[in-house]
C-alpha cells in the first residue's frame, strides 16, 4: 500500500490490562473508533504508545494485530525510536517483513547526536528499507533539531517522504513549502498548533487527543482543508484546553484518562508511569469534563469514512 500523506493520522495509545498485559479488546474498540471517524493512517510505538516499556516482542505482536484488524483500510505505520542504528535498521526490516506500511522515524535516543550522526543514522536506516518514512522532527522533547539543511541531505532518499512537524514554531510549516515545496509531505504533530499549521499548509495532523476525540479532530481537518475556516474554528475554541493536554509530560495518563471519558480506552499505563492522583487528577478531569459538558455538533459530512 502507497501511503497518501495527507488527513488524521492517530498516534495511538497502547492498553494495558489490570495485570500489564497488552489490552487487545480495548485497543481494537479505539481503532474501529478512529476508523470509522475518518482517520487516514494509523501510527504504532510512539511516545504516546508507550514505545520505551514496550518489549519487541509486544511492538511487533501489537503491529501483526494492527494489520489484521485494520485490513488494509488504511496504512499503519510503525514507530522507530532507537538508541543505536543497528537496532533501528532491525526494527526497520521487522516492521517490513510483518507487512507495515510505513515507518515513523524519530532521531537516536539517549545520545545527543551531531547533525552529521542524525543524518547517517536515518540515512541507514532509509537505505535498508523500502517502506516509506516520516521523520520526526521534534527538538522540544528529543533536544536534536532536523534543520532545513539536513531535511536538504535527506531529499536524496527516495522513501523518506513526510515530515512530523513539532518544532513549536508554526513559522516553520512555510519555510518547508518555500524551501522542498511539495516534496516533504508535512504534517503537524502538537495538538495545540494543529489548525494554525494546517492553515499555513501543512498536508496532515499526526495526532493525540484524536484517540479520545477522533470525530471533532477529523471534522477541525476536513473543514480547513474545505476552506471552512469559521466553522472549523469554532470546534477547535472549544477543543484548545483539550489540546493542551497534549504538551505535558504527562500526556500519556491525560489522553488515556480522555479516553476512559469518552468510552474510548482505559487509564492503565505501564511503570514507571503511575496514574494521576490528587489534584492533578481533578484539574485534568475538569478540563475534560468541561468540554463534554458543551461538546459541539459538528457539521454534517465533516467526518466519517
Amino acid at each position: 500500500m502507497a501511503i497518501k500523506w495527507t488527513g488524521v493520522f492517530p498516534a495511538v495509545t497502547t492498553k494495558f490490562t489490570a495485570n500489564d498485559e497488552l489490552d487487545f479488546a480495548a485497543f481494537d474498540l479505539n481503532i474501529e473508533a478512529q476508523l470509522e471517524a475518518g482517520a487516514n493512517g494509523i501510527i504504532l510505538g510512539g511516545s504516546l504508545g508507550e514505545a520505551s516499556v514496550l518489549t519487541d516482542d509486544e511492538k511487533f505482536g501489537l503491529l501483526s494485530h494492527t494489520l489484521a484488524v485494520v485490513n488494509g483500510r488504511v496504512p499503519v505505520l510503525l514507530n522507530i525510536s532507537e538508541s543505536t542504528t543497528k537496532k533501528g535498521i532491525e526494527v526497520a526490516k521487522k516492521a517490513e517483513s510483518l507487512g507495515a506500511q510505513g515507518l515513523m522515524l524519530l532521531p537516536p535516543m539517549r545520545y545527543y547526536a551531531s547533525p552529521d550522526e542524525t543524518l547517517a543514522f536515518f540515512g541507514a536506516i532509509a537505505e535498508s528499507t523500502e517502506l516509506p518514512i516520516m521523520i520526526y522532527n521534534n527538538p522540544v522533547d528529543y533536544k536534536i533539531e532536523v534543520t532545513l539543511d539536513m531535511f536538504e541531505a535527506l531529499t536524496k532518499y527516495p522513501n523518506v517522504q513526510a515530515i512530523k512537524e513539532s518544532t513549536r514554531d508554526v513559522s516553520n510549516v512555510t519555510r518547508l513549502i518555500n524551501r522542498f515545496g511539495d516534496r516533504f509531505k508535512i504534517f503537524t504533530g502538537v495538538d495545540p498548533l494543529a489548525m494554525e499549521s494546517i492553515v499555513m499548509g501543512a498536508d496532515g495532523w499526526v495526532a493525540g487527543l484524536v484517540d479520545a476525540f477522533p470525530r471533532e479532530t477529523v471534522a477541525i481537518f476536513n473543514l480547513i482543508k474545505e476552506n471552512r475556516i469559521a466553522e472549523a474554528l469554532t470546534i477547535y475554541r472549544w477543543f484548545l484546553p483539550v489540546l493542551e493536554l497534549d504538551i505535558h509530560p504527562k500526556l500519556v495518563q491525560y489522553i488515556k484518562l480522555a479516553e476512559v471519558a469518552t468510552g474510548l480506552g482505559t487509564e492503565a499505563v505501564r511503570a514507571p508511569r503511575l496514574p494521576i492522583e490528587g489534584a492533578e487528577r481533578e484539574r485534568v478531569l475538569k478540563i475534560i469534563n468541561d468540554a463534554l459538558a458543551v461538546r459541539p455538533e459538528l457539521p454534517a459530512g465533516s467526518w466519517g469514512k
